[in-house]
């Protein structure tokens, strides 16, 4: 594969917890209570990114002070991750990304999956 056919190929994923990965409970409290319940489709998900060398990087609204709970979540439920980003506001996400000299290909993507749902449907 030529480095322009590899670098087409590999892709950074952004991928929210709670809602998307595991189920959403609504407040920290209710996370606190419940046990992590990892949604449809999400470990397969994982593990396929895995294998094709994709970046993931985890994002969520709980607070910093939760991290080291959230990390444990994640390890528990069995998900490979390169960065866990955290504190973050309830508003829309936006990812801006540069069109490379020579290409014509998007250089970013949006998928918005239902609340609860998980990721069964989800191929990028």
């Amino acid at each position: 594969m030529s480095q322009t056919d590899y670098a087409a190929h590999i892709k950074t994923v952004f991928c929210d917890l709670d809602g998307c990965v595991f189920k959403h409970h609504g407040d920290i409290a209710e996370i606190l209570a419940n046990p992590c319940e990892l949604l449809p489709g999400a470990k397969d998900s994982f593990k396929k990114w895995g294998h094709k060398g994709y970046t993931v990087i985890l994002t969520t609204g709980r607070p910093e002070s939760m991290r080291s709970i959230t990390e444990q979540q994640v390890r528990d439920a069995g998900l490979y991750y390169h960065h866990l980003i955290m504190d973050l506001p309830r508003g829309q996400r936006v990812v801006i990304n540069d069109v490379k000299p020579g290409r014509k290909a998007d250089t970013a993507a949006c998928v918005n999956v239902e609340r609860n749902k998980g990721m069964e449907n989800v191929d990028i």
